[in-house]
């Protein structure tokens, strides 16, 4: 079983993937947060740390870029190509308004003609292989077969599939049968999507031997055992959770002022607090956590009080 780490704004930063391939393991390539160009073709300084080869060092890395415009996706890619990276990824899956809204991300899939030129223009000119990850459609589902037939006409490395639209977000049932569109794909299928316990990422990759990997996302945030446990090794412990996030704080502590470093972690712990049973008041003093110290003591509050779930996995709520 292969499986990835979906990249996740504001959370998968560096510190984040140094600190979880160290202590966990499981999981065979990282997607990184994506970069989004401008017709400066710098960098940001967060852009910068995040595919930097030297603080990802030992880490299978995949960057991802975020555009509409031909010319800026393929300054970029040979930028990283000449940095060392030997692939990049195409986002066509973000739902944020503020991307879709520049017709990015899963608004992009709105505009077939448009991706049509895009692609077009992107796999004549790509210095390395590209990967797509998508969505299923902008509005319905029923737009999948006409994006899937787009996208079988060229050469990808991989098609990373969530089987949810833009417009649904991730509430709903993700429409895992949008897969069976992809029987005759000419290129590897990874899906992508709700995949929150050990059992469901190997019953799913059972049901499917087709689809070569899986990528996992928030379920992977909020238990970051469960890659290895997919893969048959132990499930995540209170103390494993704790340790792990007693780095990420210490870490972030070093290198940001206090107060970014909350937010920062709270947003965090909006996913691994879905591990814990009776976890309702914790979590609230979490969210309202306004300094380091109250907000340590509202996650001491946590782990003291409240059990790891079993098995612990992220629930939707």
């Amino acid at each position: 079983m292969i499986i990835e780490f979906a990249p996740m704004e504001g959370v998968t930063d560096v510190v984040f993937r140094r600190a979880h391939f160290e202590m966990f393991g499981g999981v065979d390539r990282y997607f990184l947060p994506f970069i989004s160009p401008t017709s400066h073709l710098t960098f940001s300084h967060r852009e910068q740390e995040g595919v930097s080869l030297l603080l990802n060092r030992g880490i299978p890395v995949v960057p991802q870029i975020l555009t509409r415009d031909a010319y800026l996706f393929l300054q970029t890619a040979r930028l990283l190509a000449d940095a060392g990276y030997e692939e990049v990824n195409l986002n066509l899956g973000c739902p944020s308004g503020t991307v879709t809204a520049k017709g990015k991300g899963s608004g992009f899939l709105r505009d077939l003609d448009g991706l049509r030129a895009f692609l077009d223009e992107v796999f004549e000119g790509t210095p390395v292989p590209a990967s797509i990850k998508t969505r299923v459609g902008y509005e319905s589902a029923d737009e999948w077969p006409g994006l899937y037939a787009l996208f079988r006409g060229y050469p990808l490395k991989e098609l990373i599939v969530h089987p949810r639209t833009r417009a649904e977000f991730y509430k709903g049932e993700a429409h895992r049968d949008a897969l069976d569109v992809c029987a005759d794909a000419p290129f590897p299928v990874v899906y992508n999507g709700d995949l929150f316990r050990a059992d469901d990422a190997r019953g799913f990759s059972e049901a499917h031997p087709e689809i070569s990997a899986l990528m996992m996302g928030r379920g992977l945030v909020a238990n970051p055992a469960l890659a290895r446990e997919a893969k048959g090794g132990a499930r995540l412990t209170k103390e494993e959770a704790w340790a792990f996030h007693d780095r990420l704080l210490r870490e972030y502590l070093e290198k940001w002022p206090r107060n970014a470093v909350v937010g920062h972690m709270q947003e965090f712990m909006y996913y691994m607090g879905r591990c814990f049973e009776n976890a309702g008041k914790a979590e609230k003093l979490i969210r309202k956590a306004s300094t380091p110290e109250k907000y340590m003591d509202a996650v001491s509050r946590l782990f003291d009080e409240c059990p790891l779930a079993s098995p612990p996995a992220f629930s939707p709520r």
